[in-house]
């Protein structure tokens, strides 16, 4: 298609591109940049012609093929999708659960950091089975109310910021799985553990295993990944239903709860510090305020993997 020129529409408010008679005209954006200007000139001028159409005047010869020029715009196109105006894309994109209107949002006002302490004359096993229980289901009921938005499209991978999360199965099998998936293996194992009457034992003098310990740590550390992923991928959710109050008790109670009994690692509750700080430190939830891990908050420029 040969295109003549561009020409002002001021009954349409653009640019538009004429062509000959016969010929649909085709429509550039309101204001074309110099760059389109070239291409589309340079498309015109070197795309063949049908034999019935006659050339005003030949094309120059520049020694550039269409292939070329779509070649460089695409090249082109590609470098401003990945930079917008050439600028470097920010590291991370603003928390909206950090704001303080959200962040202060709870449904009780109660110390939570006196709640966790073990009370006199009861077992610590049976403190960690009961508490455990608790969270479990209370993390997986407010897990369900936005698992409709949680997808294998919305969330293709279990992740929280660069750091990925992968489902380790009884064999140790390493699988990279959906946000979905990966939670439903964790509230299906954990269902298991915790109805197990050989591992949580509800009949009097049935003892604990010599394994529970370590037990409870894994079902924690499987907890904390789920309410973290609702904070970094579904708060916009939970703020719309108006649950973030309950988002935020709950995670303080429990952040609050593996701390007492270093249930998780430091290391793996790092990737939260920044929330457990606003959440856990002053009055909001009684913690002293070292956001459950001693490793640096900063933003990693490398995919973590747990």
């Amino acid at each position: 298609m040969w295109l003549d020129l561009f020409s002002d529409s001021p009954e349409k408010g653009g640019s538009e591109i004429c062509c000959r008679e016969g010929v649909p005209a085709l429509r550039s954006p309101p204001t074309p940049s110099p760059l389109l200007g070239f291409v589309w000139t340079m498309v015109g001028d070197h795309c063949n012609l049908p034999g019935d159409r006659t050339v005003l005047s030949p094309p120059p010869k520049t020694g550039l093929s269409c292939k070329m020029v779509l070649q460089a715009v695409g090249k082109v196109l590609r470098k401003s999708k990945a930079k917008p105006n050439g600028k470097k894309p920010t590291a991370e994109e603003k928390k909206l659960y950090l704001e303080p209107e959200y962040a202060k949002s709870r449904i009780t006002d109660f110390e939570f950091k006196d709640l966790v302490v073990l009370p006199r004359e009861i077992d610590l096993n049976e403190w960690l089975a009961s508490n455990t229980t608790t969270f479990f289901h209370h993390i997986n009921l407010q897990y369900s109310t936005i698992s409709e938005f949680c997808t294998g499209d919305t969330c293709q991978t279990m992740a929280v910021g660069n750091t990925q999360y992968y489902w380790y199965d009884e064999r140790g099998k390493k699988t990279k799985c959906t946000a979905p998936q990966y939670v439903d293996f964790v509230m299906s194992s954990v269902q298991k553990l915790v109805t197990d009457e050989d591992v949580f034992p509800t009949k009097y003098g049935k003892e604990f295993p010599n394994s529970f310990e370590s037990l409870v740590k894994k079902i924690c550390r499987y907890l904390f990944h789920v309410l973290a992923h609702i904070y970094a991928a579904h708060f916009k959710e939970t703020l719309a239903l108006e649950l973030h109050g309950h988002l935020n008790t709950l995670y303080t109670h429990f952040i609050l709860f593996i701390r007492e009994f270093n249930l998780v690692d430091s290391k793996e509750v790092t990737v939260m510090d920044d929330l457990t700080e606003v959440l856990c430190s002053g009055g909001g939830g009684g913690g002293n305020g070292d956001g459950g891990g001693s490793g640096s908050g900063g933003a990693q420029n490398h995919v973590k993997e747990r």
